[in-house]
């Protein structure tokens, strides 16, 4: 494959709750395209785009794959990602650098979910979007209910392009509505033929609706419209593309992908109506000197280049691959270009394009394009790339709040080390993982967004990087904050044999509301060298990570240096961070503390008769339910908020109270005060097991 113009470069995902078919359905683009010569199923884990032992096991897609295909003249950088909610930030940052997506929906399941999450991260991001509704061969596919529950839950604005022939095990084909030709299938073959006789009234009827939809946004639609002339295929496509470029509204196309029928359209509306980098327009990022000033590039090659590092993966026979998104200029192999949020200069070794677990090694990528860099050192998730004469910063990846902890520890103490240097490179992968060594305990410390994300963590250590370990169970990811301002005073003197160790500090500590933790250096006249204000701030930053109450990490605290002193021979930095590590134990009360815990956002989809033990077992739980609506019919969708630590064990006695017909999803929400009674046992139980 050569170089792509810039406007025939398709950057498209495809997202969806999960089981609803978007890795099968990629399976087949990449057949259709050319890609693979025989179609991978996922249920025998043959699927290319889960390439991962831990996919290939669950039938489930872990990591974003990123491949590279062609129709029609297009490049297409296609992105397969998750459904299950656990891993949630791959979706996040594939959505942070694709200029469309199509959304999967389960022609049964309708919106489910995670369609709703991962619906209102593109709205986030403002990414361009149409919908295929898959499996419309299976029992119960309701193609127009699963497109007014996209109008009703979204607000999708979602327009039929396609009807359906036929539906469940009599679904033979598609009604193309734009071109209105009939299309069935024998096996691999498309047969185009007239549109039957019998659904010429229905076929009709939708036909206006759309051309109804589109005129809204399209003046010469409109005339073209009420004037009662000939509306071409061509007419209906151009208003479409601009209409979706806007978000102004949702095409919606239908098939089987399993059985082949429908995939070859849906390549045709991506490459006719998703945006190209062109249409995207300018990215927007931040002038290094002067953090209020933006900056501007244009998706043009021969703008100054840059970038965004958005994936990391550790591969065995080529290292780490840093998957980026070009923006602007160029970037050739063997060049130097400037990860300006390290502010550190990095050589590019090779560039590849990738198709899931293959490389195909390139020259050059360009603006726009997505692909793979070996032997950046100090490039991590997030990162911008960019030329050092002109540099910028781009906009960072949100990353969300892990929510639950797991104690691991090697099997044997030959392989600590082996284990400190796997658990760091999958950190490095997986911004949503993390790893804390507490040092009182000699203990290591995992934390990640849920029960099945901490699973293939483990599962990876000792598949991939063949370490023995043990774990301890999931335990919830609490946090510590202050409730009031506290001013103090504190002074280090230590004398021994020959220099002895002094430092001096005033400061205050106060609660930082959303902001996280920081450090503000208020000294002044040089009353504590510069030189030792790093050592004060490192003091402040061990202190919250490690915690004061019961030594869980401290969240949403601004600590302010105001004063001190210091002694020209005995004062040094590990005094003065000594000095501020005792001060805030010292300063610090047990009464201005308090403890936070995750509440989840759970939703429940039942039938009507269980709804009411449902919620009477989420109430017993210290949860709530905020809102019901009709999901289908006789069922009911349950929205609320519940905190994780009433949840373990939560799916089974689910099933036990709806005879296995109900189902859930939770994601993290926000942090929230315990309440005194529970905080004081949480507290009591976690001293004990240091105790012991």
């Amino acid at each position: 494959m050569g170089y792509a113009v810039t406007q025939k470069i398709r950057n498209i995902g495809i997202v969806a709750h999960i089981d609803a078919g978007k890795t099968t359905t990629t399976e087949r683009i990449l057949f259709f395209t050319g890609v693979t010569r025989k179609m991978g199923e996922v249920h025998d884990g043959q699927a290319v785009m889960d390439f991962m032992k831990q996919e290939q096991e669950r039938g489930i897609t872990i990591t974003s794959a990123a491949i590279t295909t062609e129709w029609n003249g297009h490049q297409i950088n296609l992105i397969d990602t998750p459904g299950h909610i656990d891993f949630t930030l791959e979706v996040e940052r594939s959505l942070r650098v694709l200029d469309g997506i199509v959304m999967v929906f389960c022609a049964v399941g309708g919106v489910e979910p995670q369609s709703e999450t991962v619906w209102h991260q593109a709205d986030h991001y403002k990414v361009p979007r149409i919908a295929f509704i898959n499996k419309m061969d299976r029992p119960g596919a309701d193609v127009f209910h699963t497109v007014e529950m996209m109008n009703e839950m979204l607000g999708a604005n979602a327009v039929l392009f396609q009807l359906p022939i036929g539906s469940e095990e009599n679904f033979a084909g598609i009604i193309d509505l734009v071109e209105m030709k009939a299309i069935t299938y024998d096996d691999l073959t498309m047969i185009i033929s007239d549109i039957p006789a019998e659904m010429q009234e229905q076929v009709w009827k939708y036909r206006e609706r759309m051309i109804e939809k589109l005129a809204d946004f399209e003046e010469n639609l409109m005339e073209k419209y009420l004037e009662e002339q000939e509306i071409t295929g061509n007419d209906i496509r151009q208003a479409a593309r601009k209409a979706v470029l806007r978000l102004l509204i949702t095409p919606v196309f239908c098939g089987a992908a399993f059985k082949n029928k429908g995939v070859r359209k849906l390549l045709d509306a991506v490459v006719h109506y998703l945006p190209s980098p062109i249409d995207r327009g300018i990215v927007l990022g931040y002038d290094l000197n002067d953090p209020e000033t933006t900056i501007s590039r244009k998706p043009s090659w021969k703008r100054p280049f840059s970038a965004l590092a958005f994936k990391i993966i550790n591969d065995n026979y080529v290292g780490q691959q840093t998957f980026i998104r070009i923006y602007s200029g160029e970037l050739y192999s063997g060049s130097y270009v400037y990860n300006s949020t390290k502010r550190k200069k990095e050589r590019i070794g090779r560039i590849m394009r990738i198709h899931a677990n293959e490389r195909k090694e390139m020259d050059v990528l360009r603006a726009g394009d997505i692909g793979a860099l070996i032997g950046l050192k100090y490039t991590t998730t997030g990162d911008t790339l960019c030329s050092q004469e002109c540099p910028i910063l781009l906009e960072n990846i949100h990353y969300p709040e892990t929510v639950l902890d797991m104690k691991i520890t090697p099997a044997t103490l030959k392989e600590r080390d082996k284990l400190g240097n796997a658990l760091n490179k999958m950190a490095l992968e997986d911004p949503s993982f993390n790893v804390r060594y507490e040092h009182e305990t000699e203990e290591t410390i995992i934390s990640g967004m849920g029960e099945l994300h901490l699973d293939v963590i483990v599962d990876r250590l000792k598949t991939e990087h063949k370490v023995n370990v043990e774990v301890g169970k999931p335990a919830v990811a609490f946090r510590e904050t202050i409730i009031c301002e506290v001013r103090h005073e504190y002074k280090f003197k230590k004398q021994t044999g020959g220099h002895g160790q002094y430092a001096h500090i005033l400061f205050r500590v106060e609660p930082n509301p959303g902001n996280g933790i920081e450090f503000v250096d208020h000294i002044k006249g040089g009353n504590i060298p510069k030189e030792f204000i790093p050592a004060v701030e490192k003091g402040f930053r061990r202190v919250a990570e490690k915690g004061l109450l019961a030594d869980y990490p401290m969240v949403d605290i601004k600590f302010t240096l105001i004063d001190g002193s210091f002694h020209p021979v005995d004062s040094s930095e590990l005094a003065f961070r000594t000095c501020t590590e005792q001060g805030l134990k010292q300063g610090i009360k047990k009464d201005c503390f308090q403890l936070l815990e995750p509440i989840m956002k759970i939703e429940i989809n039942t039938p009507d008769e269980y709804m009411g033990d449902i919620i009477g077992d989420i109430n017993r739980r210290r949860g709530q339910i905020d809102n019901m609506r009709r999901y289908r019919k006789g069922s009911q969708k349950l929205t609320g908020k519940v905190p994780l630590m009433e949840m373990f064990g939560y799916a089974s006695v689910l099933r036990t109270l709806s005879s296995g017909r109900a189902n859930y999803s939770m994601e993290f929400l926000r942090y929230e005060s315990l309440p005194k009674s529970i905080e004081e046992e949480v507290i009591e139980e976690r001293k004990a097991k240091e105790n012991k």
